[in-house]
C-alpha cells in the first residue's frame, strides 16, 4: 500500500547520457530513495534487455549507428522496456525509472509520446560530464566488471567501451525541448538545471539529485550502548548507560580507531538524548547531535514496558501488532511518520563524502538501514538491529556491502522500539 498522500499521476523518469556518467547508478538511487518515501518504484534498465535477449559481450562495433542490425536490435530492446513499464505502471506502479541513453531528441520524443498518451506523468533526467578523468574511472571501476566485458583484458575492454563511447558521442544530442519537463545534473551535482518542473515528487528529487554521488564511502551504524531502560524493558526515555553499555562504548572506541585512523576523516552523527550521546563521548572525536536522529516518539507509552502496553491499553497494544509501519504512539509518532522526519538526514548521508559513523536507536537505525540497502518501508520495522553490534555499509557505484561487527555482550534484555 503506498504512502504516497498527494495522489500524483504516476511517473516515468527518463534518464539521458552518454555512457559511463552515472545514469544506472543515479537510477537505483532515484528508485531507491522513492521505495523508502514509500511509493512503489521500479528501474527498467534497457542494457539488461539486450544482454537477456542477444546475451552479454557485443563489441563495439554494435553500437556504430551505421550499424543498421545493431541500430534497429537496440530500438527493439528499449521499445520493450518502455511497454513492460507502462504495463507495470498500468498495474499499479507509481514510479518508473525507464535507464537508457536516450540519446537523441526523436528518441525522446517517441517516449514521451506513449507515456503521455498512457496518462503518465514524464520527467527526464539528464547526466552530463565532460571530465575525461571521472569518465575513464568511472569506466574501470564500474563498466570494465560489468557483465559485457567479464573475462576481457582490462585494456582491451578499455578500448573497446571507449569506441562504444564514441560512437554514442556521434549521435548525442542533450536535452533542451522546451517545453518538456527536465532535471539536468552537470559535473555531479555542480550544477542543477530545471524546466518545468512541477509537482510534490519531481520537486523533491530535485533536491535529492543535487545531493547524491557516485564515490563509496562507509556508513557505520550503530545502536548506543546498553540503556538502563533497556535493561529494565522499558521504551523510549531518556536513560543513561548501564554498566554493560559503558563497556560497550569503550569496546566501540576501540574497534574505531582500528577501523579508521584517529588522524583520517569521520563524522560522527548522535542523537540528543542521553544514551546516545554518553556512548559517543567514548569516542575521543567530535560529535553532531542531532535531534531529527532522536528515537521514535512512544507518546503516551513513553517509559512503560510493553507488557504493561498490552494490560493498560490493549487495544493500542492489538493495533501496533497488526500494522507497525502505520501505528502510532497516542500523541506521539508512527514508523511512517519517522521516516519523514529522517529525510534531511538521508540528503545529509548523500551529500557526504568521507565516512559517518551514527550511533543511534533502534527504529531510527531501521529507517536508515532501509534507505542504505533499499529495504521497503514495509519491512523497516522488522529489520534486525541488535544492541552492541556496528553494521559496516559501503554506498557506491556498484550494490552496498555490509559487515557486521559484535563487540561486546549484553545484559539478558534487550529494550527499545521491538
Amino acid at each position: 500500500m503506498t504512502m504516497n498522500p498527494f495522489d500524483e499521476r504516476p511517473l516515468v523518469l527518463v534518464m539521458v547520457g552518454l555512457p559511463a556518467r552515472g545514469k544506472s547508478f543515479t537510477a537505483r538511487r532515484i528508485a531507491r530513495y522513492t521505495t523508502w518515501l514509500g511509493y512503489r518504484s521500479k528501474v527498467f534498465n534497457v542494457g539488461s534487455y539486450r544482454r537477456a535477449r542477444l546475451g552479454a559481450g557485443q563489441k563495439h562495433t554494435f553500437f556504430d549507428p551505421a550499424n543498421a542490425e545493431g541500430t534497429f536490435a537496440r530500438e527493439q530492446m528499449a521499445d520493450e522496456a518502455l511497454v513492460d513499464v507502462l504495463a507495470w505502471v498500468a498495474g499499479g506502479g507509481e514510479v518508473a525509472v525507464f535507464d537508457a541513453t536516450n540519446s537523441t531528441r526523436e528518441r525522446r520524443a517517441r517516449v514521451r509520446a506513449r507515456c503521455e498518451a498512457a496518462g503518465v506523468q514524464v520527467v527526464m533526467v539528464e547526466l552530463v560530464c565532460d571530465d575525461r578523468s571521472v569518465i575513464e574511472k568511472n569506466v574501470r571501476v564500474s563498466k570494465l566488471k560489468g557483465p559485457d566485458y567479464v573475462g576481457r583484458d582490462p585494456e582491451e575492454a578499455m578500448r573497446d567501451f571507449m569506441a562504444r563511447l564514441d560512437h554514442y558521442e556521434s549521435v548525442y544530442e542533450t536535452v533542451d525541448e522546451p517545453d518538456a519537463s527536465w532535471i539536468r545534473n552537470v559535473d555531479l551535482g555542480r550544477r542543477i538545471e530545471l524546466n518545468r518542473i512541477d509537482g510534490h515528487l519531481p520537486s523533491k528529487l530535485v533536491v535529492f539529485l543535487m545531493n547524491v554521488h557516485i564515490l563509496p564511502r562507509a556508513v557505520y551504524l550503530t545502536r548506543h550502548g546498553q540503556s538502563t531502560f533497556n535493561v529494565a524493558g522499558r521504551i523510549g526515555g531518556d536513560s543513561s548507560l548501564a554498566a554493560s553499555g559503558q563497556r560497550y562504548a569503550d569496546n566501540l572506541s576501540s574497534w574505531l580507531n582500528q577501523e579508521i585512523d584517529p588522524a583520517n576523516p569521520l563524522e560522527v552523527w548522535t542523537s540528543t538524548l542521553r544514551r546516545t550521546v554518553e556512548t559517543g563521548s567514548h569516542l575521543g572525536r567530535p560529535t553532531r547531535p542531532w535531534k531529527l536522529l532522536d528515537e521514535i516518539d512512544a507518546g503516551a507509552c513513553d517509559g512503560m514496558t510493553y507488557e504493561e502496553i498490552a494490560q493498560r491499553m490493549p487495544e493500542e497494544y492489538g493495533a501496533r501488532k497488526s500494522d507497525k509501519l502505520r501505528y502510532r504512539y497516542p500523541r506521539g509518532e508512527s514508523y511512517q511518520d519517522l521516516i519523514a522526519r529522517l529525510e534531511p538526514v538521508i540528503l545529509e548521508l548523500e551529500r557526504h563524502r568521507e565516512p559517518v559513523l551514527i550511533v543511534g536507536h533502534q527504529a531510527v537505525l531501521r529507517a536508515l538501514y532501509a534507505y542504505l540497502t533499499g529495504e521497503p518501508a514495509h519491512k523497516v520495522p522488522h529489520l534486525p538491529i541488535p544492541l552492541h553490534t556496528v553494521i559496516k555499509l559501503v554506498p557506491g557505484g556498484g550494490g552496498v556491502p555490509e559487515e557486521r561487527f559484535e563487540l561486546g555482550p549484553i545484559d539478558a534484555t534487550d529494550g527499545g522500539h521491538g
